[in-house]
């Protein structure tokens, strides 16, 4: 209240100088003090945080989505339809929050959404301390595995007593019970509760920064804003990376005794720790927000020029006439006249037409980028994750932060800022059709993509899982316990590699005597088998080098044009739809690009799935072997598809920009006004320079 008074002292002191009190040095000391540029730096503090607090949480989420989808043993596509629950809480609520909110207290509405995402990430860990212990498919029960230190069981035998007692389990009504469960329901409401919790923080807090910041300086701070932002994703993945190494009932069961390795398809991280932490950091950040003002004073008030006192006169005279007219509740019809006018600029909707697109294969391609490592390359989901944390992340920081500076050293306006973002976006695009090429080939698994002579199979709807080597173990074929050979080869069990012994226990157990590793003439000496499936081979780590390298260069470009892209969202528009401009942005890239995405890319990755994983009670869980190559193919394929109009659009925008500035100037619409002829001349030029600056500079000679 108290920064609010001495703006509006300050003002009216400036615009009367003839009604100055006599000791008026002291009254001006507001316009010029350090008192705003301390409350705007604080703004831009907490807005950094705030970025940084919904940008880890939203990284955790797409790093955890795999543990989540074989935690609950559910598909991609509804592991798709969980992730998308946050851009639907954020459809819910942003329409209204940008346009509404602009008219009240915006840094306490931001920090009652920071206070609604730490309550949606507790709430998504919940499930965790409900659901009891995990169970995985494993040919050695959990009891057994929990109880004996040293098995020594006959795998083609023991695996005909599993299939018979799952018959009877399949009866239990504590199955029926589990069948049902849909605690991923719990997940799905908290992650909806994150995306209501984060709507007001985008258009609020970038309407709020451009408002009280000089307009030069505006693409820096929001290229500060986004690199802290980015920082959050790069802990983000690096946290779901450790959390990916911890097993989930960690603490509750003997990890000695678990038989399934990071490496496994099988395994389950502790995918709710990150939650839990994230929930403690959204709480941290709505507290500076509740003690900001509700508006502040320009920075840079002190009059340098004829021409900028100019500008400072219009701009004052504009807030003298808006306090002098009483304010309008704001109602329905104002917000569809305000939304006609947005949509009235052609600039506006081409580039938003681009963007949605653009930020479509984005959002796709980042969801199941962990699962497309962890298939393509044979990592772990953990060091997929921190793969991702410390290369690419890294590089979209600094991609950030130098196309923010690029246009400020430059001063690009509109036309700038849209051929900025147009090469940056073409040559990651272009960079990234060479990762067709950096791929790997299937693992050699007998009877799916290898027989079980070792020879490759190229049609896999014609497999046979049996062969005469196993066909007297009567394997249970819905079983993924996968063996590794010693000739190379995987094998869904130890049943069907026939292997007749067992030695050791968890981790560490060892098959032997193997028929059908023998049949494939392997010596005497490899005819045993270890847990886990076969690692691929060294060129397959050489092609995981160039794609990293790939990716770490194609971030860096797709994120040199963040800066622009706001910017132009922001000069697109008149100064009053800003944040409502802001806000539409935000709800259509949730609606159209956010929603949909995870849902049809997780859909086409199921159609490549060569294994589905069995549920303990019985039906189809989550996949557990994909086809690399069809995998490769239809996830990069999708993504580049929905990139390619992209630049037919950016040639349509380009002529619109050379027909409404043939100058080839474009300056931001806070400095503009629209003539009859439909183009842009500046504000101050047409006020009468010679008659608005003169009794102005009377008054900056009497301050002086």
């Amino acid at each position: 209240m108290t920064a609010e008074k001495d703006s509006s002292d300050a003002n009216d002191l400036n615009l009367n100088p003839s009604q100055s009190p006599p000791n008026d040095g002291e009254d001006k000391i507001p316009l010029k003090n350090g008192s705003c540029c301390a409350n705007l730096k604080m703004f831009i503090a907490a807005l950094c945080f705030v970025y940084f607090a919904k940008a880890f949480s939203g990284s955790y989420m797409k790093s955890s989505i795999t543990q989540i989808e074989r935690r609950f043993d559910v598909s991609s596509s509804i592991a798709g339809i969980i992730d998308g629950s946050f851009e639907l809480g954020n459809l819910l609520m942003i329409a209204v929050v940008s346009y509404f909110g602009a008219i009240f207290h915006r840094p306490r509405i931001i920090a009652v959404g920071c206070l609604v995402m730490s309550i949606g990430s507790f709430l998504t860990a919940m499930p965790h301390f409900f659901m009891g212990h995990y169970k995985y498919e494993t040919a050695v029960t959990h009891e057994n595995v929990q109880n004996n230190a040293t098995l020594h069981i006959p795998p083609c035998l023991a695996n005909q007593t599993l299939t018979e007692d799952a018959e009877t389990v399949m009866l239990m009504p504590g199955c029926e019970k589990e069948t049902s469960s849909y605690m991923w329901v719990c997940v799905l409401i908290g992650n909806m509760l994150r995306g209501i919790g984060e709507s007001p923080v985008a258009p609020l807090g970038i309407s709020y920064l451009d408002d009280f910041s000089k307009h030069e300086n505006t693409p820096f701070y929001i290229a500060i804003v986004h690199t802290v932002a980015i920082s959050g994703p790069m802990v983000g993945f690096m946290l779901g990376s450790l959390c990916a190494r911890l097993y989930v009932d960690i603490g509750f069961v003997d990890i000695d005794r678990v038989t399934i390795t990071p490496q496994d398809t099988r395994w389950v991280g502790a995918w709710w720790l990150g939650f839990l932490i994230a929930g403690v950091i959204s709480l941290l950040a709505a507290v500076p927000f509740c003690f900001l003002p509700k508006s502040l004073n320009k920075p840079g008030t002190e009059i340098e020029s004829p021409h900028e006192s100019c500008k400072m006169k219009v701009e004052e005279e504009e807030k003298l006439k808006s306090r002098s007219q009483p304010h309008e509740k704001p109602t329905m019809k104002g917000f569809f006249i305000a939304l006609k006018k947005l949509f009235g600029s052609r600039i506006y909707v081409l580039f938003m037409l681009i963007v949605l697109l653009q930020m479509s294969s984005h959002i796709g391609f980042v969801t199941y980028k962990p699962k497309y490592m962890e298939q393509q390359y044979g990592l772990s989901i953990s060091k997929a994750n921190f793969m991702t944390g410390v290369t690419t992340l890294p590089a979209a920081v600094l991609g950030v932060f130098l196309g923010g500076l690029f246009m400020k050293k430059f001063k690009l306006g509109i036309l700038g800022a849209s051929k900025l973002s147009c090469v940056t976006s073409l040559l990651a695009f272009l960079l990234s059709l060479s990762v067709f090429l950096i791929g790997c080939e299937n693992t050699d698994v007998a009877g799916i993509t290898v027989t079980y002579d070792g020879s490759k199979q190229d049609n896999f709807q014609d497999r046979a899982l049996f062969s005469s080597c196993n066909s007297d173990c009567r394997c249970s074929p819905k079983q993924w316990d996968p063996v590794c050979g010693g000739n190379g080869i995987t094998y869904m069990s130890a049943c069907f590699a026939g292997c007749v012994s067992s030695q050791g226990a968890g981790k560490d157990t060892v098959y032997h005597n193997c028929s059908c590793i023998e049949a494939t003439g392997s010596p005497p000496e490899n005819v045993s088998a270890t847990l886990g499936t076969c690692p691929k081979g060294e060129h397959c780590s050489t092609m995981f080098t160039y794609y990293i390298i790939s990716q770490a260069i194609s971030t860096f470009l797709y994120t040199s044009g963040i800066p622009p892209i706001i910017t132009i969202l922001l000069w697109s528009v008149s100064p009053e739809l800003k944040s409502l401009s802001v806000g539409f942005y935000t709800l259509i890239m949730r609606t159209i690009a956010g929603i949909p995405a995870p849902i049809y890319f997780g859909a086409l990755i199921d159609k490549t799935c060569l294994k589905w994983g069995s549920k303990v009670c019985g039906g189809k869980g989550s996949c557990r072997m994909y086809d690399a190559t069809s995998f490769r193919n239809s996830f990069l394929g999708l993504s580049t598809g929905i990139r390619a109009p992209i630049y037919i659009l950016y040639i349509v925008l380009f002529m619109v920009l050379r027909k409404q500035f043939p100058a080839g100037v474009a300056k931001p619409a806070t400095n503009e006004a629209q003539q009859e002829d439909g183009t842009k001349k500046d504000v101050y030029t047409q006020r009468g320079d010679d008659e608005q600056c003169a009794a102005l500079n009377v008054e900056k000679e009497s301050c002086i």
